[in-house]
């Protein structure tokens, strides 16, 4: 080794969703010249197709499971549970998408259940999490109920991704610009999570039939899929079902990266249940949400507030008039989705930057780390 009494960074990446949260957080840590970062892989069973592929871009230290379970690390952070209690070091676990508590019933049908539940973050005894970002009061709140066990390491950060949107969105033009969008022509992002509630489970040909009845010189329809659905299929598969749509102008963007500036550049999101959806309205986009993803709504969660402000998306119905009948959320309503995505506006970066440097026992260097805009999108060619 050239260097001796470098604090050692862990990256868990066991999924495309997590790895991106994660890289919003990496460049507040990983300049500094005192700390090296490594990436690795759980080996929990659930081993998604192409996801060493997409670590291996990263052009990070990317280290075997076996290895990174027998190292000891100063700090690991994390985006979602996946094998973290077999490993040693103080854990920073966070939220991969809108906020620890998630809106979708559970596999079990328990409609009660959510991220924060003990089952997820305690092994025995034991918390798992050193330091459990939540994303608001009200999940701390609930996490007192929930699993108190965990409070002592709850900390209040707020949302990194909604952050970097917020920051995009004085670059819409340009957002536009790389989409492929023309001057006056409306973006309409269409967006899908997984599962048979999903968009695209409900009705696999929507992003022809949008892309078909949506005039084209009058708008760009953008085609955003869960990286699980990529995964569960293969790249090959998705753009072979999306042929259709494609040839009717439809844009699609890889499952990594572009959906966010693509939400800064929408007039319109049409979505599910999913976390999109849900950050549409924070930012003010008028949004459809189909009605068949009800069915996989969790009560009370952000995505019923979402369907209580939305226009409902009949899939058995003309699809054009009801996207044309979308207009932006008052701002009563906007309000009340960013509470449910941010008690933290703004400043997740620094507090995440300052709870990891607390637990590596170092000073944080004086210079500020500025919020990043969304990245520009690159659709698939």
């Amino acid at each position: 080794m050239s260097r001796s009494g470098v604090k050692r960074v862990l990256v868990v990446v066991p999924h495309v969703q997590a790895g991106e949260r994660l890289l919003d957080i990496l460049p507040a840590l990983e300049s500094d010249m005192r700390i090296q970062v490594m990436i690795s892989t759980p080996e929990t069973g659930y081993r998604w197709s192409g996801i060493e592929e997409y670590v291996r871009r990263l052009d990070g230290l990317v280290i075997p499971w076996h290895q990174a379970v027998s190292t000891r690390f100063d700090v690991v952070l994390a985006a979602c549970h996946w094998g973290l209690a077999e490993l040693d070091g103080p854990v920073v676990l966070m939220p991969h998408g809108v906020g620890s508590l998630g809106s979708r019933i559970g596999y079990d049908g328990d409609a009660d259940r959510h991220n924060l539940h003990r089952d997820h973050l305690m092994l025995g005894d034991d918390v798992i999490p050193t330091v459990l970002a939540l994303a608001t009061d009200e999940e701390r709140a609930v996490l007192g109920e929930a699993c108190a066990e965990a409070l002592p390491g709850a900390v209040v950060a707020g949302d990194p991704s909604f952050d970097r949107m917020l920051a995009g969105l004085p670059y819409r033009d340009v957002y536009r610009e790389a989409l492929g969008a023309e001057p006056g022509q409306r973006i309409v992002l269409v967006s899908s999570t997984w599962s048979k509630h999903s968009l695209f489970g409900a009705d696999p040909a929507i992003f022809a039939r949008l892309a078909e009845e949506l005039p084209r010189p009058e708008y760009l329809v953008v085609a955003v899929l869960h990286p699980f659905v990529w995964h569960a299929y293969s790249r090959r598969q998705v753009l072979a079902w999306l042929a259709r749509a494609r040839e009717a102008g439809l844009v699609v963007l890889p499952p990594e990266e572009g959906w966010r500036a693509a939400l800064a550049a929408a007039d319109v999101a049409v979505g599910d249940l999913g976390s999109v959806l849900q950050y549409a309205v924070g930012l003010g986009v008028p949004t459809v949400m189909s009605t068949c993803s009800l069915a996989g709504v969790r009560p009370g969660s952000p995505a019923e507030m979402v369907s209580r402000i939305a226009v409902p998306l009949r899939l058995d119905r003309p699809l054009a008039p009801q996207v044309s009948r979308a207009g932006p959320p008052a701002d009563a309503e906007r309000e009340r989705v960013v509470r449910t995505i941010t008690g933290r506006p703004g400043q997740a970066l620094s507090l995440l930057r300052g709870t990891c440097y607390a637990l590596l026992g170092l000073d944080q260097p004086s210079h500020g780390v500025p919020v990043s805009p969304a990245s520009l999108p690159e659709p698939i060619r």
